[in-house]
């Protein structure tokens, strides 16, 4: 039991001590006993608390105004033993659903007596067990149950980024291209508020590798549109030195040899590797070169990207050119 509810305790039986030499009718004496035994429950850290201190607020409705003292001491204890059921189940049994299950009475008691405090931290429970939840599910392959969770977190908590996070991520394993954009965009708007710029830098890193490397694939495919639509995407994300590439590869099959070629030296820029880092720059240069007539810096590109897997169709592209 928390301390909170150790205070909480010693509060209730202060009150009663003060109160058993003044009270006289017998009913009135009833219900005492009744919120005494809740206070000994409450004490025993006995979930059956709950039940006495709903019986007494009944014995003092029962009752009427004069009981009215004692059913407001069990009234502002009663949503925390509710809240304390819902944690204890979560954390200390494990029992995601039975901790939800009670969780949502506690939020039904909270909001009945205007608890405000005990309400905020019901829903902070209800959030962790649906987090906790969702990455059973993902855990077990079951992405659509997942999602389902993550949601109904955020319905409780619109701003709990871990589990928009986390969200983005199922669908970008989905490979669902439009979700996932919805998404990681919430993530980076929510983000911005707290300028958390290294979080900001990192989500845009995911969506701009997948977006790019979606685009490589759309490319290699011969989808053309495609690909440049993927590649733009990416872009708003920020550009880096292999959707230079892409562009590159792209615009040099539509033909767009002026544009391939800025796109090919912004990548060779970027690029600080090796020689054999440099060499696919290098060959989408040199095919940009020899699309615009450029012949001479066309063979000398070439011959830079004459490495690892882009050896041998530099040789073919200089033998073609009839370099020196």
């Amino acid at each position: 039991m928390k301390l909170e509810h150790f205070k909480k305790i010693a509060g209730l039986v202060a009150v009663f001590a003060g109160m058993c030499s003044g009270l006289l009718a017998q009913e009135k004496i009833d219900a005492i006993k009744v919120f005494n035994e809740g206070v000994e429950l409450m004490k025993a850290s006995d979930v059956r608390a709950i039940e006495s201190f709903e019986n007494c607020i009944k014995v003092c409705e029962q009752i009427g105004d004069s009981a009215n003292d004692i059913k407001a001491k069990a009234i502002k204890v009663l949503p925390d033993l509710y809240f304390q059921k819902a944690f204890d189940l979560l954390t200390v049994d494990k029992k995601i659903d039975e901790s939800l299950k009670a969780s949502k009475k506690a939020l039904e008691v909270s909001n009945k007596y205007g608890d405000t405090k005990t309400k905020e931290s019901t829903q902070k429970i209800m959030v962790q067990a649906y987090s906790t939840m969702a990455s059973t599910f993902v855990t077990n392959k079951e992405f659509e149950k997942a999602v389902q969770a993550y949601d109904s977190a955020l319905m409780i908590n619109p701003d709990h980024i871990p589990s928009i996070y986390n969200k983005a991520l199922i669908y970008k394993g989905l490979d669902n291209a439009s979700k996932f954009k919805e998404v990681i965009d919430m993530y980076i708007e929510k983000l911005k508020p707290a300028g958390d710029t290294v979080k900001i830098e990192q989500a845009m890193k995911i969506a701009r590798d997948y977006f790019r490397i979606a685009g490589g694939k759309a490319n290699q495919a011969n989808k053309i549109a495609d690909a440049v639509n993927l590649l733009n995407t990416a872009s708003k994300y920020g550009t880096d030195k292999n959707v230079y590439y892409q562009y590159a590869s792209v615009y040099n099959k539509q033909k767009k040899f002026a544009i391939a070629a800025e796109n090919a030296q912004k990548g060779l820029a970027l690029e600080t590797g090796t020689s054999e880092d440099k060499a696919k720059f290098f060959y989408e240069l040199g095919s940009a070169q020899a699309g615009k007539g450029e012949t001479g810096n066309a063979c000398e590109s070439f011959k830079n990207s004459m490495l690892g897997p882009f050896l041998q169709a530099s040789k073919a592209q200089r033998i073609n050119l009839k370099c020196q």
